[in-house]
């Protein structure tokens, strides 16, 4: 049983599990280990408790359906919230095994994202991608010299980081322009 003081017993033995896994068990002999002379086993867990003390659930939290239930302490400094949030608790229907449980988080991911964009517009504090993004570091701190002959992993995609960056700037910005002109066109 998960989160308890004590190891579970295994199901099996020893023998049944070296009989039945070809392999199985081949460090169980000390002599065998290079790290058993660091290894005590007569050591306590420390634990006082039989089954730690849960954390109370003030929001329904997502829980994997692979799990009976959620672990004693969880976090909850940022709830699911939104649009975002309805995609996460959508994604927690499938199994972690499944590729449509970890898409739909992925996706829940840049909605939040989009979300935290518009939000920052509302606030009349909008984001500064110029800032924000660390382009301006590229032109001070020897940025643009160490993109070459380095052996970096990004000298690969380089060539499209502006695009990724700014493009959903500029899209933003055209359609913002397109809907004022035909706002514009409409009233006159």
């Amino acid at each position: 049983m998960p989160y308890t003081a004590d190891k579970p017993k295994p199901k099996e033995s020893s023998e049944q599990l070296r009989a039945r896994i070809p392999g199985w068990g081949v460090d169980l002999d000390p002599k065998d280990r290079p790290s058993v002379p660091r290894e005590r086993r007569d050591l306590a867990t420390g634990a006082h408790w039989e089954f730690p003390e849960r954390q109370e659930e003030k929001v329904p939290r997502e829980r994997s359906i692979e799990h009976k239930f959620l672990t004693p302490v969880f976090g909850t400094s940022t709830p699911p919230s939104g649009v975002s949030g309805t995609l996460r608790r959508f994604a927690y229907r499938y199994s972690e095994g499944r590729a449509a449980h970890w898409l739909i988080l992925l996706a829940a991911d840049r909605v939040n994202a989009w979300e935290a964009h518009l939000g920052s517009f509302i606030s009349l504090r909008p984001d500064n991608p110029v800032t924000e993004s660390g382009v301006l570091s590229e032109f001070s701190g020897h940025g643009v010299r160490s993109r070459f002959g380095r052996k970096r992993a990004d000298l690969a995609h380089q060539w499209m980081d502006p695009a990724i960056v700014a493009g959903p700037w500029i899209l933003a910005g055209a359609a913002a322009v397109a809907v004022a002109r035909k706002l514009g066109r409409h009233k006159a």
